[in-house]
Formats: structure tokens, sequence, C-alpha cells
């Protein structure tokens, strides 16, 4: 079987592809970098996490949150493959400012081209290859002119000339909003003389669906599916997997379908911690010729069959563990940044040899040079310790453990210096942008290294400190409620982070490892 989530944590607007008889998964970064994450996996049971796909071709400094790398697309075409991207630099209404590239690769390690700017008239491109050599771009249109609700309007078409590398001819109005309305995430497959349209449709909420349509000629008309959506979990807030929707298709070789989503597993049934992740459902082709699911009806469903052929997994499903002691020559791929890639000017592994030490950065709510090395939360429960050397001189200076979704949301437990106390640990936290720094001051040694950890459980996390690896956990305060750390696009990380808002860079922090192990 395979079990949903098979991408857990935040892993949204999956787009599926195979070549040959390997299976990429590709999912939307937003502000994290490296962007752009590629999942592979040869029987759709067991996913690695591959390769990164965008480093420094994009700017992400200054973004807002929700922003920059918007659903990618990944394609395959006679040796080639296509990769078509949004970096969205503002979504303050009326107005969305989303510019959409393409890049191509003979490997999916690449390497890569330079990116090539497209258009901008809305997000989620996706590039179609037609049986007569020509390629389509599709993306969702953005109408500021729609003065209630959404603004996405339906999907447009324009042609791509791969040797002119632009756009060609004008932008076809291909298809209206179904009264789900907000249209996205467009994909078209060729199949028994139909071209089928997959689109997202319902918002990314709890009113998520899959749209399917179809006509016999590319540019239209379109005929929607008469039992349409085909996947939603908008009419059971009990579903364990929420938020169904944002669907793309493969066939195995042995004729089989599937259709890769996001999905959300709300904590308590509200608080979807962990984000949008990617589930898989098996489908396949009624006698009408519309997409169905295999086990029947529209909801998503936990398990599904695994191709046939493919043994028996053991362990599919194992608990999460992520341990680095910083003692190689580069961070391990799990890791993420925000906005700015690591690199040795404040992120060094050779500084100190067995430590990371990261330089302070801006403060915890900046958008441009905010110094975090994180990694996703995947487990409802976990534990995750850190061991740091830090000397800071100021209150303005600070280093820790952090729990974060955004700049305007997350927990921080760090070390800072007070007047008259010297060294010292606090924490602080911020909800909904409303700031609170808690009122207990723990003094510490000058010189000695600070071991923090933190254990969540559900909506609850509770962060503990100690002077030495033989020294007994204590707690650092009560048990923090931290159901606020979901919402928006992204998902709740943990991580590790050193700033000083007296000097940038004006101080250091040396972290010796970082383990994070799910405890469900």
């Amino acid at each position: 079987m395979i079990r949903n989530p098979i991408l857990k944590g935040f892993n949204p607007d999956p787009c599926i592809l195979r070549v040959e008889d390997v299976y990429y998964i590709v999912v939307s970064s937003f502000e994290w970098l490296p962007g752009l994450r590629v999942y592979e996996s040869r029987d759709l049971v067991r996913w690695e996490h591959s390769t990164d796909l965008l480093t420094d071709q994009v700017d992400l400094r200054g973004n807002p949150k929700n922003c920059s790398i918007w659903a990618p697309q990944l394609s395959y075409r006679d040796g080639l493959f296509y990769l078509v991207y949004t970096d969205v630099k503002s979504t303050k209404r009326p107005f969305k400012d989303d510019h959409n590239y393409l890049m191509t690769a003979p490997a999916i390690e690449g390497p890569w081209s330079e990116p090539v700017y497209l258009n901008s008239s809305g997000f989620d491109p996706s590039l179609f290859h037609d049986d007569d050599g020509r390629k389509w771009l599709l993306n969702a249109l953005w109408d500021y002119r729609i003065t209630e609700g959404n603004k996405s309007s339906g999907i447009v078409i324009q042609e791509y000339d791969p040797d002119l590398r632009r756009l060609v001819g004008k932008p076809h109005k291909l298809f209206d909003c179904t009264w789900l309305k907000k249209t996205e995430a467009p994909h078209i497959y060729k199949r028994g003389g139909y071209y089928y349209l997959i689109t997202a449709e319902g918002g990314t909420g709890a009113g998520h669906a899959v749209t399917v349509a179809r006509s016999e000629e590319l540019l239209g008309d379109y005929e929607v599916d008469p039992h349409n959506p085909m996947l939603t979990s908008r009419n059971d807030p009990g579903l364990p997997l929420q938020c169904a929707g944002h669907g793309s298709l493969v066939e195995t070789p042995g004729g089989e379908w599937y259709m890769a989503h996001l999905c959300t597993r709300p904590i308590e049934g509200l608080y979807a911690i962990m984000g949008r992740e990617t589930a898989l459902q098996q489908v396949y082709w009624n006698e009408e010729g519309w997409l169905r699911l295999t086990t029947g009806g529209h909801e998503p469903q936990l398990e599904v069959p695994a191709p046939l052929g493919i043994q028996e997994v053991q362990n599919a499903d194992p608990v999460t563990v992520f341990e680095d002691r910083f003692d190689g020559l580069q961070l391990k791929k799990t890791w993420n940044t925000l906005r700015i890639l690591a690199d040795d000017n404040w992120c060094s592994l050779r500084a100190r040899p067995g430590h990371l030490r990261i330089m302070a950065g801006e403060s915890v709510q900046s958008l441009f040079r905010h110094h975090l090395v994180a990694i996703r939360q995947t487990d409802i429960q976990f534990r995750a310790e850190t061991a740091l050397e830090y000397a800071p001189a100021s209150y303005l200076q600070m280093a820790g453990l952090i729990l974060y979704l955004n700049e305007d949301n997350y927990v921080y437990a760090y070390t800072s210096h007070e007047d008259g106390q010297g060294k010292v640990l606090r924490m602080m936290r911020c909800a909904a942008d409303e700031f609170v720094l808690l009122p207990e001051v723990i003094p510490l040694e000058d010189d000695a290294p600070v071991h923090l950890a933190v254990d969540v459980d559900g909506t609850k996390a509770q962060f503990h400190y100690r002077s030495s690896a033989e020294e007994t956990w204590r707690p650092l305060h009560k048990t923090q409620n931290i159901s606020f750390l979901c919402g928006g696009f992204t998902g709740n990380f943990v991580g590790i982070a050193a700033h000083d808002m007296n000097q940038y860079q004006g101080s250091h922090a040396d972290f010796s490892y970082f383990r994070y192990e799910g405890t469900e």
C-alpha cells in the first residue's frame, strides 16, 4: 500500500512526472532556499529527497511572507527536462506581481539553464508539449477588476517558441471558472482523442478541489466533468486528509494511473501546523473517459494500492530522524534558509571544525538577512535538540533554538545578555504579529555551552535547557500553545539562528549538533 501523505511536512503544490523507470515530484518552496525541492521514487511508495532546482538563480530578499517561489511544473520531452515556476513579489490586493520563468536541463541534477522570463499575467505556469511538436504555456489569469472574492478568473494559454525562447502569438482564454471559483494550477494531458485540463479550484483551504474538463481541440471549448469535483475534502471536515486539491497525473509502465495532490493533516481538526503536504491517489479512466478514484467517491484516502508488481515494503513509514554533527564540508541538504542561501559569509563549517558557526544577522523579523538554518516539521510529535556556545555582550545580541512559521509567528528560546546579569536565557514569542517577551530570565555561565531542546506534541511545545550533557534537562517556562504556527502557504520549521541588532555580523554562535526525531 501507499501510505499518505507520502511527503510529510511543508511540501505543497506537487507536480509528478515519470521518466523511464524513475518518478519525480517537485514542490513549491516559497521563501525557503534552496528552492523547488525534488523527490524521487522507483515504486511510488518510498520517496527520497534527491535534489533542489533553484539556488542562486533567484533573489528573494525582501519578498513578503507567502510569496516567492510558487507551484512549479516539471515536464520532459526529447531528452530535456523543462521547469516552469513563479516568483511572486507581492500579493497586496488588488494586484499580484508574479513573474513566470522557464529553465531546462539534460538531467534532473542539471546543469540547468539560466531562467527565461515568460510572462506575469498570473501564477501556476505549466508547459504542455503537443504531439505536433508545438509547446504551450498555461497559467492562472489574475483579474484585479473582480470586486468580490478571489481574482483568479480562469486559465490562459499561449504558444512558447523554444528556438526564440519566448512566448509568441497572443494569449487565449482557455477556461473560465466553475462554480467552485479560484481556478489555478492547470495541467493538460492528451489521451483518447481528448485534451484533458486538470485544475485546482475552491482555494487552497477547506474548499480546495480538483476540477477536470476536456476538449477535442487544444484551444477548447472545454466540457467540465459532470460529476465535478473529481477530488475534494470539502464535504467532510472529519476526514484525516483535508484541503485536497492541486492535482497532477502520472502513468506507470504497467498502464496504471495516479494523482499527486496537496493535502493537510490538521491537528485537533483545526491547526495545519505542518503545512500543506503531498499525497497520492490511484485513479482510472471510466467508460465515458472521465477520471475517477479507484476507491470510489471524491475523497482522498490514507492508503491506496501500490502499482502491480511492487513488493511489500517494510517500514515504508519510518519515524523521522535527522541529525547533523556539523562534521562535513557542507550542510546536509535537508537544511533550508530564509530568502538567502547558506554560504561561508554567515554560515560556516570551516571556521571551527565540528561546529556550525552562524554569524549573527538581522532581527528575527527581517525579510533580508535573517540568519536562520531550519528543517521542516514532519511529525505531529517530535523532539529537537541543539547545543551552542555564544558570548553576547548586549541584549541586542541573541542566538538559540526556534520554532518558525514566518516573521509574524514564531517561538524563540535564546541566549542573550542583560545589564547587571550578564549572559542569560530568555524566550520570546510572536503570534499573529503580536509580540510577547516572556518575563523569566535565567542566568547562565559565561563560558559554558548551552543545551536547548523542545518537545512538541500537537499544539503544545515545552522547551528545556541544561548547562552540560551530563545535567538533567530543566523546563524553560511553561508549556507553550503553538496552534498559531499554522496558516498561510508554508508550514512550521524547526531551526537554529543568531541575530545581532547592535552590529550586523558583530557576533557569532557556534552550534555543535542538531537532532530532530519524530516521536509519534
